[in-house]
């Protein structure tokens, strides 16, 4: 059953980077199916085996945070309706459980985020396609929902795909992560969105910090791959597109941020007058129509968007959760610690220019490293994850080699 209810997971979290491919009106079904299903399956196996991991300091964060969101909406706003966003967040900290629970081991978290990079290559092809057919008439391209949104999951892609290229055994599984990084970055380019450009050049710093430990071959390898990424990125990518990607430093000098800024400015008005509490779950636009009128948006940044809607409760329990995935990245070994804080800095840049506190992607990436950070230090404490089923480990040599997800360090030789 617990095998079952992984597979369901894994599949959901293929989904994830094209889930608003095939999506209706506020409904990413999807992801929704496959998320309910493999939920469905994992309550089923824990009753089944009676056992249940004990929780981090992300999982407490995570229930505290929806906890004190309703007791905004109940308590202190009398909500007669909860939005729908309440909801999201309780999807999302089962999202959180789900990978918590179903993957304790470091071979299940490897494959979940191999499942993510195959995810992310659907919608880079799907926009390598929007592009071949349009005939450049489009000024952005995306293949389905908000290309910012696209572009970001895209991003978060690729020091995963790096990574998983060093610690995959099979020659077919290290070529399709390294071929990730040129698709990947043509995908992003595409959506024009400079957000993700930023975040891309962040995500691909894990490159040259990984090179201090690969061989020659390997060395040249990825000195190849960028090469190819970047070529393709100046001989396809078309010029209109460039035009605007060049425009980011001038669009932070003058404090506009692609119109974000009188957002924030905004929303710390707003924040002002109810900063405890905040104004609730959702109220982000409809608080700042007083200042903006017609021109009132959602948050455009995770950070604002929590601090106004949820208060200073609400954004301190948030901020524990990041607290929280960052200092038990530490306890990683070396090169599995540099991927794993460069995948945390890149999502906290996507979460800045985004509304994206309730993001599966964002969710996820949290899951799954604090995931990484308990199997990793089984892996260096010589014994079993702990404490769910059984995945016994053995200890890396102390030069720290990348973790091999079956079960021990990787060879510094060897094909690939």
């Amino acid at each position: 059953m617990i095998a079952i209810a992984y597979s369901a997971l894994w599949i959901f979290v293929f989904t994830l980077p094209w889930e608003r491919v095939f999506a209706l009106p506020g409904v990413n079904i999807i992801t929704r199916a496959t998320g309910g299903v493999a939920m469905g399956l994992a309550l089923l196996a824990v009753v089944i085996s009676g056992r249940l991991r004990r929780w981090q300091g992300l999982h407490m964060a995570g229930l505290a945070f929806v906890v004190t969101t309703a007791i905004n909406l109940l308590v202190f706003h009398s909500a007669q309706r909860l939005p729908l966003k309440f909801y999201t967040f309780i999807q999302l900290f089962a999202v959180v459980w789900l990978v918590w629970e179903m993957a304790p081991s470091w071979s299940k978290l490897i494959w979940l985020l191999t499942a993510y990079v195959f995810g992310a290559y659907v919608a880079a092809i799907g926009q390598l396609l929007v592009f071949r057919h349009s005939a450049g008439d489009i000024t952005r391209y995306t293949v389905g929902g908000d290309a910012n949104d696209l572009a970001m999951g895209l991003a978060l892609a690729l020091p995963i795909a790096w990574y998983l290229a060093m610690a995959h055994r099979r020659p077919i599984l290290k070529w399709i992560c390294r071929g990730y990084i040129p698709v990947g970055l043509m995908g992003v380019g595409l959506t024009g969105s400079r957000g993700g450009m930023i975040v891309s050049m962040a995500a691909l710093m894990f490159i040259p910090l990984s090179m201090t430990r690969l061989t020659p071959a390997r060395l040249a390898m990825a000195i190849a791959t960028l090469a190819l990424a970047g070529s393709l990125a100046i001989a396809y990518i078309p010029d209109r597109i460039v035009e605007r990607l060049a425009t980011t430093t001038t669009e932070v000098q003058d404090l506009r941020v692609g119109g974000r800024f009188k957002l924030w400015v905004a929303g710390v008005k707003v924040f002002a007058v109810q900063p405890i509490w905040g104004i609730g779950t959702s109220g982000f636009k409809g608080a700042i129509e007083p200042y903006l009128g017609d021109a009132a948006q959602v948050a455009h940044s995770s950070y604002v968007s929590v601090l106004v809607e949820e208060g200073m409760v609400g954004f301190v329990c948030f901020a524990a959760m990041l607290l929280s995935v960052f200092r038990a990245l530490w306890r990683l070994p070396r090169l599995e610690r540099r991927f794993a804080l460069v995948e945390f800095c890149a999502l906290g840049l996507a979460m800045a220019p985004l509304t994206w506190e309730d993001s599966k992607v964002a969710w996820f990436v949290l899951a799954a490293l604090m995931g990484l950070a308990k199997a990793g230090e089984g892996y260096l404490r010589g014994g079993a994850t702990q404490p769910a089923p059984a995945v016994v480990v053995r200890r890396p040599p102390r030069s720290a080699a990348p973790l091999d997800p079956v079960g021990g360090p990787l060879r510094s030789g060897g094909r690939g």
